[in-house]
């Protein structure tokens, strides 16, 4: 299952996605918000986190009008690897290198057609692990001091 979540700003483009996801067999689960009337990201942004970092959910897409800020709340969620994407390389590489379990994406710099391929190389793309394992053990390190 996929947590997704957006504030206003990015309303619309979650619903594109979460249409364009449910009819290619995907299950998603909507934290909000529920409309295009004004929010704040962090609320959205956490309760997707949560929801990937408890393990309940295989990754998690958060959307925000830059994806800026949306991707920095869901990364203060211990365990969370929230990488902003605007671009499918970034979106394969983030999964490569860095074994991202979390999407950050810009509604008001990608347009649907684009948000797709980003969300189909994510979802697509595997953890390459070897060298980049241990980097990944280092950063989550840094959640708790070690």
């Amino acid at each position: 299952m996929i947590a997704l979540a957006s504030d206003h700003g990015g309303f619309h483009l979650k619903e594109h996605i979460k249409a364009y996801l449910e009819s290619h067999g995907h299950q998603i689960h909507d934290f909000g918000c529920d409309g295009p009337d004004s929010c704040d990201y962090p609320v959205f942004g956490r309760k997707a986190a949560e929801a990937v970092a408890s393990g309940d959910f295989r990754c998690g897409i958060v959307i925000c009008t830059t994806g800026i800020g949306i991707s920095i709340a869901a990364n203060k969620v211990k365990g969370i690897r929230c990488a902003l994407c605007n671009d499918h390389l970034s979106a394969e590489l983030c999964r490569r290198h860095n074994n991202a379990n979390m999407l950050s994406l810009g509604a008001g710099l990608v347009g649907e057609t684009l948000a797709e391929r980003i969300v189909d190389t994510f979802l697509s793309t595997e953890f390459e692990g070897g060298r980049h394992a241990r980097r990944v053990e280092l950063i989550m390190g840094i959640e708790t001091g070690a």
